[in-house]
């Protein structure tokens, strides 16, 4: 105990700066931002990490208080983008989601997010737990620790500099959000078109045939087994999101 409080004392700058960069990212990335984390779990997992990162960091010069409150902001900003870019990419389920909901006929059907404490989906909040609970699996919460403890290697303390690089990774982030959620429904879209193409030539051959009342629940039927069908697929394209994400942080703390 003695030694983590001559820790942070001796270096109390640099803890100060470190536990800001971890807070950025706790704050915004999928896993650590979850309102089903208590508050106090949230705060003694950011001093900890930031405690372990402190005692392996270099010590810098004595930084004065005006220079300290730009380096807060710079680490903050490290902090917030690395968890920008993690939530951005699981922005995709939601969009996959809505365009699902849309397709086979629960468009109106919103659920409550405990996360985001606004109305989301159905099937893309169902998507986003489903990634959600694989990135556990395959331990991706550790790859996001490992890319906040090798951006001190890329990217030093008060180094950010604010590029047109980085704008344009934050944009690419979020239009590879909506590409992916757009390319991961298409099967099921393609599906509910062909199934609606079906349903209304049978209505132009059966006009006595009520196809409303037919397609609706078809459509829900057809649907959910596609989704059912399609799961291998989407594990794999889930992995290969992660890949992508990772990708995306270190191309930012290399910048």
């Amino acid at each position: 105990m003695d030694l983590i409080i001559d820790l942070i004392f001796s270096q109390y700058q640099l803890f100060l700066l470190v536990m800001v960069r971890t807070s950025g990212i706790f704050i915004f990335s999928p896993f650590f931002s979850s309102q089903n984390i208590p508050n106090i779990m949230k705060i003694g997992l950011s001093f900890s990490t930031a405690l372990i990162i402190t005692s392996i960091l270099p010590v810098p010069a004595n930084i004065n208080n005006e220079v300290l409150i730009l380096f807060i902001i710079k680490e903050l900003m490290v902090g917030i983008i690395i968890g920008f870019i993690s939530y951005g990419f699981f922005s995709a389920f939601y969009v996959m989601g809505q365009i699902v909901d849309m397709k086979i006929g629960f468009g109106m059907a919103n659920v409550i997010d405990p996360q985001n404490r606004t109305q989301v989906p159905l099937m893309g909040n169902f998507y986003y737990i489903l990634s959600f609970l694989l990135l556990l699996s395959i331990n991706g919460h550790h790859f996001i620790i490992s890319a906040l403890v090798d951006s001190y290697k890329f990217l030093p303390i008060g180094e950010l500099k604010y590029t047109e690089d980085i704008v344009n990774i934050l944009v690419n982030t979020l239009s590879k959000s909506f590409e992916i959620g757009f390319k991961l429904s298409t099967p099921i879209v393609a599906i509910i078109f062909l199934t609606d193409l079906v349903l209304g030539i049978i209505s132009k051959t059966i006009p006595q045939m009520n196809v409303f009342v037919v397609g609706m629940p078809l459509k829900v039927l057809i649907g959910l087994l596609i989704i059912l069908i399609s799961m291998p697929i989407f594990f794999t394209a889930v992995n290969g999101i992660f890949d992508l994400m990772i990708n995306d942080i270190y191309k930012f703390i290399k910048t």
